[in-house]
């Protein structure tokens, strides 16, 4: 039998991304995220307007678009509850947020020198993109923004590749890592407990 029902959140899964953007001062934030859809080159992002990945983003009109596999949950895990911003939304700092300048470090991933002009990417990422941001608007909830970005450059490691048709990736070797209703999870069952599950 079905209920009505208000859900708190309407967060069916998505492959989790890890955005790395331009600070002003040249370094690279790297954040989480997991609302993003594809199609074609083309990404749509919905984040909140008030991160620092989407002041970076507007400002530069850039990221890399980097995407974990399963095996990389702690170090995404490990980034849940900071921010990149050094003025704490206070929304964010009441949910235990803190400022965090070298997301890198924190995460225990390696930054790959970015192209003159693009961040870092994250080396342990099988998938890294650059991307350009092509449109940007508020999305129907407050503080939240839709962005769409097109792909322009694309690394993929040689392990997911099919061998046989190496500009397609075999989708038995690829594991992405899957965020569910602010849980993490495979292609399979729950990977690891998620701290910012229990924010939520």
């Amino acid at each position: 039998m079905h209920q009505i029902i208000e859900p708190k959140i309407l967060y069916f899964g998505t492959p989790v991304v890890l955005i790395s953007t331009l600070n002003e001062d040249g370094s690279s934030n790297l954040a989480p995220m997991s609302s993003a859809w594809w199609l074609n080159d083309s990404c749509m992002l919905g984040m909140s307007n008030r991160s620092q990945t989407v002041r970076n983003m507007l400002r530069e009109g850039r990221c890399v678009l980097n995407l974990p596999s399963a095996g990389q949950v702690d170090a995404v895990d490990r980034l849940a509850l900071t921010t990149g911003r050094g003025d704490v939304p206070e929304y964010k700092a009441q949910m235990g947020y803190c400022y965090e300048p070298d997301k890198f470090k924190v995460a225990g991933l390696t930054a790959v020198a970015g192209e003159p002009g693009w961040p870092a990417r994250v080396a342990e990422c099988p998938v890294q993109m650059h991307a350009l941001l092509e449109h940007a608007r508020d999305f129907s909830s407050p503080h939240l923004a839709a962005l769409e970005l097109r792909i322009v450059q694309t690394w993929m490691d040689d392990a997911i590749l099919n061998p046989e048709r190496r500009h397609y990736v075999d989708p038995d070797k690829w594991r992405p890592l899957i965020m569910s209703f602010t849980e993490f999870y495979g292609l399979g069952t729950q990977l690891h407990p998620s701290r910012l599950a229990q924010v939520f």
